[in-house]
């Protein structure tokens, strides 16, 4: 994950937490909810901690 990859997935992370849900922060941000979700694993998978806690 580079440098800008990091800040575009941490600016998704604020946006879902702002929205209260990845749903909600894709149709803010114009984006799919599966490109949300990958963007905060990967943020996730580099930090090593889960960041959001996900239910149904």
């Amino acid at each position: 994950m580079s440098a800008l990859d990091e800040v575009r997935a941490m600016m998704i992370f604020a946006r879902v937490v702002e929205e209260g849900g990845f749903s909600a922060a894709a149709r803010k941000m114009g984006l799919s909810r599966a490109a949300i979700s990958h963007q905060i694993r990967q943020l996730e998978a580099k930090l090593g901690v889960p960041l959001l806690r996900r239910s149904t």
